[in-house]
């Protein structure tokens, strides 16, 4: 479904109001509840601790399940002994990689891990026995009993070495040796466009993995009951992903034995959205024990399993004319992927999607290539590829304004991509709020009058401000298993009690996705959004929504539970209708009412309207679903950046620079972001807020750090800070003031004209840290994160007279050598083009089978 004006449509007979206020240019004050700041759906339980976690269930007889897992960082399994950890008192069940040798992952391409090793370890982490207990304490005591003899196998380190290294390869799927992936597109006529630019800046940055970290770590219960039916409860963000996983890896058990129950999430950022050898290792083992079993990580297994942001280094040469305004870019990727495939082909092409989204590139060359490294695996964090040459595209238009004497938000404003438009890869941009971002914390910040003039500050310390932009998908065009099904869907039950119960399969993560269901419901039929029971991430209740990621939910569920409220109005309107004497076209919906709009004073009560309709058509239920609009894009790699609606943000930050030490604060941000509509402007500036502390411990100190250790002539790498204690984020002494701006442009695509808040204002926000940096004390950090040792090494080298920078090689060395082959090359809108490649040059690429 894709969402039209109510106004444009004839109205159907017999139909209720169809000028009903919930199309994308409502007025605000025709919405009783969008736009209010109501509590969420599920915020009392939360607040009071009654909220169940998946780690707070129990079940009689349950097991406790831990995971033995690789001390090597690359090896073959030789061989392994369970017989003294079997005889230990409590065990009760043992699996190995030999009882589950169907491999799966998250995407048809890359179905390459296994519940548990069967033959080779990648990476120190590596789950290799599972072992159920009556007791915890008895599961760790038997993993400890075990005996894994391996036979040890050469590492891969970074990215330089897996360029290098095709052997040994850790996969035998790919493009060739250690690479995973490898893209190259081509949109327009890169040389004319670098030949008509007056301005030409070539420059290397690099962005550091980091993880998650959610308060909530990983946990999963299962239990296989009499009846043969396996039911899963489970931290997940995608309940339909893992279910599609069970069913794979449990084959012949049939697909709808399966039941998966996701459990709230006490955070996921990403984290959670993969199938993980925890939950399909628990499943067996309740097979095999005939016992519920359950399985809760430690803080160091949830660093291991990780799937956090990849590392990646990044070349980018951009054109411009005189006054600033982009003629060509020319970007390279490279990511360190970790050792299995994750999501890490949606990965690559995002690291290069969505830089004409946010301005307009007429001409644009992207190559993109990920690896396998002997680490814990890379996949989806909060931004899912594109913080990183986010980072890198808003550092160099800074170093850009600065060369040609320009302010750097007049230039961002000059570059803008237009509303309403097709972007040079086929990206449909429909509304653009990101001209009104930059103006709101341009004036709030005072960025005219104070950039590039505080200096040096009573206290000794330096000031400075810095401005960076973003843009952001409502949810991916494509599903991950291409098919022409929605991408969401909603069940709504109307009871003779007045109860409007709404079944979805989508998953509430923290952001409020229960909460915009109600919402929306409650909207549309006149009903307080509060009294609605809502019935979420239920494989055998709700219908299917592919779940909580890429910022998709408020959108496609969003449209879906609209649709299903629209007919569930229709049939109510009907039945009262008939019961009054009057058009269903005069009906209005209105605080738990339904009245003439004639004669308000004729009307009935919510749930003496239900019981009209039920008496007259019989029991009421109606569905809704949703599906984006088609793609522009028709070239291999297309798939990867279109939405039905794109997100904008930008932000100022203030830092605070000692200029002896390198040490720096950051006392304040003002961060603006178009939010299409804000369906609850508080919920929405809680995760513009969330968005700016996270973006902090990214831009400040977050990383996942390794040590390369040696064994045995072996490097190992082992995580170096893989606790809350060492692994370093902000606390509330470094958390700054925040003015949040939230700026509203409905776009037609979203539920009352909504668009995606959960992930966008988090990409300006490590750029904006860095160019303050060097407008405060002078100096660039071309690497995130920007530490004070960085700054300090950088301000030792503008003491001593060289280029006043920290970050990789500018010169050849900094990337590796990569033959991308041919470029796919596709004509651009403006030259013509209709999103198909003029060529076809072959790829050496296989699916994991």
């Amino acid at each position: 479904m894709v969402l039209d004006d109510p106004t444009s449509r004839p109205a159907p007979a017999g139909k209720a109001r169809t000028d009903a206020p919930w199309r994308h240019d409502a007025r605000p004050d025709e919405l009783k509840h969008i736009g209010k700041p109501i509590r969420k759906v599920d915020a009392r339980s939360k607040v009071s601790g009654l909220t169940k976690f998946a780690d707070d269930l129990v079940l009689p007889r349950m097991l406790h399940m831990k995971l033995l897992r690789s001390t090597m960082a690359h090896a073959e399994i030789v061989h392994i002994d369970t017989r003294r950890a079997a005889a230990l008192p409590g065990v009760k069940g043992i699996l190995t990689g030999k009882d589950m040798p169907i491999p799966f992952g998250i995407l048809p391409v890359s179905q390459d891990e296994h519940a548990l090793c069967p033959d080779r370890v990648r990476f120190v982490g590596d789950p290799v026995v599972a072992i159920a207990a009556t007791e915890e304490e008895i599961a760790w005591e038997a993993c400890r009993l075990v005996e894994v003899e391996y036979r040890e196998l050469r590492t891969i380190g970074g990215i330089h070495e897996a360029a290098a290294n095709p052997e040994p390869r850790l996969h035998d799927y790919g493009v060739r040796g250690n690479i995973h992936r490898l893209e190259n597109l081509e949109f327009g006529d890169l040389q004319d466009g670098f030949a008509r630019a007056e301005h030409v800046r070539e420059d290397t940055f690099f962005f550091e993995g980091n993880t998650h970290l959610p308060m909530e770590q990983h946990a999963t219960l299962a239990h296989f009951d009499k009846d043969g039916k396996l039911c899963v409860w489970s931290s997940t963000q995608t309940p339909h992903y893992l279910h599609k996983a069970l069913a794979r890896v449990l084959h012949p058990l049939p697909a709808h034995h399966i039941r998966v129950i996701a459990c709230p999430n006490g955070g996921g950022f990403g984290g959670k959205s993969d199938p993980f050898n925890h939950e399909i290792a628990a499943a067996k083992m309740s097979m095999l024990t005939g016992r519920p079993v359950k399985i809760a990580l430690t803080r160091e297994e949830v660093f291991w399993c990780h799937r956090g942001r990849h590392p990646v280094l990044m070349r980018s040469k951009v054109g411009v004319t005189r006054t600033g305004r982009i003629t060509a870019l020319d970007f390279q990727s490279y990511l360190d992927g970790g050792a299995y495939g994750s999501y890490g082909t949606a990965s690559t092409f995002y690291t290069g999607a969505l830089q004409t989204v946010t301005y307009a590139v007429e001409n644009y060359h992207f190559r993109g290539a990920r690896f396998f490294t002997n680490k814990a695996p890379c996949g989806p964090k909060r931004g899912h590829g594109t913080p990183q040459p986010r980072f890198a595209l808003e550092v160099q238009l800074d170093k850009i304004a600065c060369d040609l004497g320009l302010d750097p938000a007049q230039m961002r404003l000059d570059n803008l991509a237009p509303r309403d438009s097709l972007t040079a890869n086929f990206l449909r941009i429909g509304s653009m709020g990101l001209g009104a971002c930059i103006e709101k914390v341009v004036a709030g910040s005072g960025w005219k009058e104070r950039r590039g003039k505080l200096g040096r500050q009573p206290n000794g310390r330096y000031r400075g401000l810095g401005l960076a932009c973003s843009s952001y998908l409502s949810g991916a065009g494509l599903p991950i298993y291409w098919n022409g099904m929605p991408h969401s869907g909603v069940q709504l039950k109307l009871d003779r009690s007045g109860l409007v119960t709404a079944f979805c399969g989508s998953t509430d993560i923290g952001q409020g996705s229960d909460s915009v269901l109600g919402w929306i419901i409650g909207e549309v039929l006149g009903i307080d959004p509060l009294g609605i029971r809502v019935v979420t991430g239920d494989t055998d209740l709700t219908p299917v929504d592919l779940g909580s990621y890429s910022s998709r939910v408020t959108v496609m569920t969003g449209n879906a539970a609209m649709q299903a409220a629209e007919r569930a109005r229709d049939l109510v309107a009907d039945g009262v209708a008939q019961k009054l004497g009057v058009p269903a076209s005069r009906l209005v919906f209105a605080d738990a009412r339904v009245f003439d709009s004639e004669d308000p004073k004729r009307g009935m009560t919510w749930q003496e309207a239900v019981c009209a309709a039920e008496a007259r058509l019989g029991t009421i239920g109606t569905v809704g679903s949703y599906a984006p609009p088609p793609a522009a894009a028709k070239f291999r790699g297309g798939g990867v950046g279109p939405s039905p609606s794109y997100s904008y943000s930008a932000a100022v930050v203030e830092v605070e620079v000692d200029a002896e030490t390198g040490v720096y604060t950051v006392p304040k941000v003002w961060m603006a972001h178009d939010i299409g509509r804000a369906l609850n402007a508080a919920v929405a500036m809680g995760q513009i807020e969330g968005s700016v502390y996270m973006g902090l411990g990214e831009a400040m100190m977050e990383e996942m750090a390794y040590r390369d250790r040696s064994h045995k002539g072996q490097r190992i790498f082992v995580h170096k800070i893989p606790s809350l204690l060492e692994y370093k984020s902000p606390t509330t002494l470094e958390m700054p003031a925040v003015v949040t701006y939230v700026v509203e442009d409905p776009d037609r695509n979203g539920p009352f004209g909504a668009k995606e808040v959960g992930q966008g204002p988090l990409l300006p926000m490590m750029p904006a840290v860095a160019n303050a940096v060097f407008d405060a004390v002078g100096v660039r950090v071309d690497e995130i994160p920007v530490s004070f040792e960085k700054v300090f090494a950088a301000l030792q080298a503008k003491q001593d007279g060289k280029e006043p920078r920290y970050g990789p090689a500018t010169d050849a060395s900094g990337v590796p050598e990569v033959d991308f082959g041919d470029s796919l090359k596709i004509k651009t809108p403006w030259q013509g083009g209709d999103g198909t490649a003029w060529n076809e040059p072959k790829r050496e690429k296989k699916a994991a089978k």
